[in-house]
């Protein structure tokens, strides 16, 4: 494609020819051609006055990479990691662009980040695409074309590769029930010996049940044995052995419900495996909620495993009562902190898609239409006499959960003696604190807020968000 007047630049076209001479190499072709499905674009927008095109691509986990390209000289951003440029979200972008331009809405606004972006880049006149150095032998329509081979594949190969996908699951399921055995036996060991003994040397000891539950496929049951003593450490010596029983006691209720239904979705992504995002959009029971939503805030934390766990929290606008929803990532330490595609207070409509379970909360967005003007959270009714009485349904669904959100009652935060702070119920009149996880502004003390969202761990809050008479206040 070469210089364009400023006409053509407004139509937004891309030729198929044009991004395989952009592509790296085949491969990145190849990838990107997976990457054109509208299902993994749950935002695609464009503004035809600045020639631009955008949307958030979305991977296996749940905050969404988000592309920007300027259709006039080919410049381009993604917040993926790849080394390779562009990459393959931007070639599929690309691609979309050139095959099927309607799949693109003109945006009302553009968003903030395309707008950081243009501020940054040094903009250049549109050159011909020239082949990347080292990359003959491109070909789009080959790229096609394995991706349909891909699609269409014989009767044959089908039943032999369902035939193994019903082996492998046969033998995890065997390999889980077996950790579960050694998991009970591991537990037994920790009451007998006592407590003390355990909150001391909950470190060495979790990690060494941990690393067998691994070898035996229960590997999302690892991680959570894993945290444990980080949880413990969390709270003051004398709270430990009570929280060390929880812990264990959920584990208990985890596995015995395993074993009565260990092909429920909910117990598998809880003890073993979790689905992947096509799985999720194509199972019937899944529940998709179309709404008004708003970033409550993020809780970002390092695993033992090296993993860190990046989880953003939603709140429903629409509902009478407080819904929440979890968008959860996983990705390595040593990729370093990824750019996120949600900033806390942000409202935008979107429809989501639910993980199955007995407390729905692990959520995909699947269609993301456009940005909201902030303002004040609906009057959501109240239990007063009960802050946790959502805390308290949720256990009684799911007593292996831990976190659990929940939307607080007038209230204001305060200290104890020992420094630590509580929250307080404004009109309780039995006078229930709930201890505060996270270290307070001291700007907040004594604040009147109208109603906060928290995270309840059974013994700690994690502030999320409040609103008050000075407005919205972000406490993540």
């Amino acid at each position: 494609m070469g210089v364009c007047s400023s006409d053509e630049r407004r139509g937004l076209e891309f030729d198929l020819k044009t991004i395989e001479a952009l592509a790296p190499d085949q491969a990145s072709l190849s990838s990107a051609s997976k990457l054109t499905k509208q299902s993994n674009w749950p935002r695609l927008e464009k503004n035809e006055q600045l020639a631009l095109i955008w949307g958030e691509c979305q991977g296996s986990g749940s905050n969404p990479y988000r592309v920007v390209v300027d259709t006039g000289d080919h410049g381009y951003k993604c917040t993926c990691p790849s080394r390779k440029f562009p990459c393959k979200h931007t070639l599929a972008l690309m691609w979309i662009a050139a095959t099927a331009p309607a799949s693109f809405t003109a945006a009302g606004s553009t968003p903030e980040w395309v707008n950081d972006w243009l501020g940054r880049r040094r903009k250049t006149a549109a050159q011909p695409a020239a082949p990347a150095p080292g990359a003959a032998g491109k070909s789009i329509g080959e790229a096609a074309r394995d991706d349909e081979n891909a699609a269409v594949e014989d009767p044959a190969a089908i039943e032999r590769r369902e035939a193994a996908q019903r082996k492998r699951a046969e033998d995890t399921r065997s390999s889980v029930s077996a950790a579960l055995d050694e998991l009970d036996q591991w537990i037994s060991d920790q009451l007998r010996l006592g407590l003390a003994g355990f909150v001391d040397n909950s470190s060495d000891r979790c990690r060494r049940i941990a690393a067998r539950l691994v070898d035996m496929k229960a590997t999302a049951l690892a991680g959570r044995i894993d945290e444990i003593p980080s949880r413990l450490m969390g709270l003051r010596s004398e709270e430990r052995p009570d929280a060390a029983i929880r812990e264990l006691g959920k584990l208990v209720l985890l596995a015995k419900a395993w074993r009565s239904t260990p092909d429920d979705a909910e117990l598998r992504r809880l003890v073993s495996t979790s689905e992947s995002r096509e799985q999720v959009l194509a199972n019937p029971d899944a529940i998709q909620v179309e709404s008004i939503w708003e970033v409550l805030g993020e809780k970002i934390e390092t695993r033992r495993d090296g993993l860190v766990s990046h989880s953003t929290w939603l709140l429903d606008l629409n509902s009478a009562a407080p819904q929440f929803a979890l968008l959860l990532d996983y990705f390595p330490a040593s990729a370093g902190r990824r750019s996120n595609a949600f900033t806390s207070g942000d409202r935008f409509d979107a429809r989501l898609v639910f993980y199955p379970a007995r407390q729905p909360l692990r959520a995909l967005v699947v269609e993301r239409k456009g940005d909201i003007p902030s303002g004040q959270w609906p009057d959501f009714g109240f239990d007063a006499a009960d802050p946790l009485a959502a805390h308290v349904a949720c256990q009684d669904t799911a007593p292996w959960l831990t976190d659990c959100p929940v939307m607080l009652p007038p209230g204001a935060i305060l200290l104890d003696d020992r420094g630590e702070a509580w929250w307080q119920s404004t009109d309780d009149p039995h006078g229930i604190a709930l201890p505060i996880a996270d270290t307070v502004s001291p700007t907040l003390l004594g604040l009147d807020l109208a109603a906060t969202a928290a995270l309840w761990s059974g013994s700690r809050l994690h502030l999320l968000a409040a609103q008050s008479g000075f407005g919205r206040l972000d406490l993540s």
